[in-house]
């Protein structure tokens, strides 16, 4: 009988220290028993350690393991070490636990097609244009299709940066661009925004370029000043003109299927981290993009600051696209005034 009772008297002890336990992993801000094994998280991108991306990622890795007290977790993947964004996205629908980034152009290709209007060179005239139109009802339209399609985007706020064009010879018009081969994301709507401005835009994974520019596969390639600092490539090509093309903002997606598969509090956990680890992002890179500059002209790169006149050439050059079969043939009639019109104050 004694014995009896001991056993029952540790069953209780122990039970009482589980509780605790528990208590105390909730008074810490976890949200899941400690035996549980975490949910991992793979997130992979182009961008090299160092650049504002990447040291966000990180800001990320500890933010959402800090909320949900470690149990869920992310593994950081730069450099294109999982693969092509492509080749994500195809993971992300097939129900992997991925995160990757990706922009207007990429989801135009994943059945919304009106999303590609985002990466319309010369769209934006500023910051709050771009946040102006990620906080309509149109763009949240966009997102629910993209929903439906098997992607989910998990934030849209952090900036990626102006993206200019760097070339093997000078340019300071769209007419310097003819015949050059540009280097592009594998996206009609990349594709066809360069072709607008003169270029012979020329499809390759991001991760390819600095051979390809040395080998002269390529004559160029455009992105903002902290990605073509990143990686290197102003030892390859010397000439930088600031033309601004794009106001790039930048989203992150996962999979609609594995999206679902968390919790309510796990979502909310994993987009609210993503969104402040994308303001974390935004102060980055305006602290890093002086620096960028800086060091490219180290490397030997010459900056070219086109006049108003020369900017209007690209911006006139640039309508084109805007009325490229390939491109306004897929989207929504009224899409571009609509669009337009947000940006402008006069619409939602």
């Amino acid at each position: 009988m004694k014995k009896l009772v001991a056993m029952v008297g540790m069953c209780l002890a122990a039970a009482s220290m589980l509780f605790a336990g528990g208590a105390s992993e909730q008074q810490k801000g976890g949200t899941a028993a400690s035996t549980a094994k975490p949910i991992t998280i793979q997130i992979g991108y182009e961008n090299n350690p160092g650049e504002p991306i990447d040291l966000a990622c990180h800001e990320w890795q500890r933010l959402l393991e800090k909320k949900s007290g470690g149990s869920m977790k992310i593994e950081l993947f730069p450099s294109s070490q999982l693969g092509s964004k492509t080749d994500l996205i195809d993971q992300m629908i097939a129900g992997a636990p991925v995160v990757t980034i990706a922009d207007g152009g990429f989801y135009a290709e994943r059945g919304v097609p009106d999303f590609g209007i985002v990466f319309g060179p010369y769209l934006f005239q500023s910051w709050d244009d771009c946040w102006k139109l990620v906080e309509s009802d149109w763009y949240q339209e966009q997102v629910d299709k993209l929903s439906k399609n098997g992607l989910r985007v998990l934030s849209s706020n952090w900036i990626y940066g102006d993206r200019h064009t760097m070339t093997t010879k000078p340019v300071h018009s769209p007419a310097d661009l003819k015949g050059m081969k540009i280097r592009v994301a594998s996206s009609i709507v990349f594709i066809k925004g360069f072709e607008a401005l003169g270029a012979t835009p020329t499809p390759m994974a991001l991760g390819e370029v600095y051979t390809s520019l040395q080998q002269g596969v390529v004559d160029g390639l455009e992105n903002p000043l902290t990605v073509l600092d990143g990686g290197k490539f102003g030892e390859v090509a010397k000439y930088l003109i600031l033309d601004g093309h794009i106001k790039n903002f930048t989203t992150w997606c996962t999979g609609e299927a594995f999206f679902q598969s968390l919790t309510d509090e796990q979502k909310k956990m994993l987009v609210d981290s993503a969104n402040e680890a994308g303001l974390y992002n935004n102060n980055q890179a305006k602290d890093l993009e002086s620096k960028s500059r800086k060091n490219l002209e180290a490397m030997g790169v010459k900056i070219y600051e086109p006049t108003a006149d020369e900017k209007a050439a690209f911006q006139k050059a640039a309508a084109a696209f805007y009325e490229y079969p390939e491109i306004k043939g897929k989207w929504t009639p009224g899409l571009y005034e609509r669009v337009k019109g947000i940006i402008a104050g006069t619409g939602k």
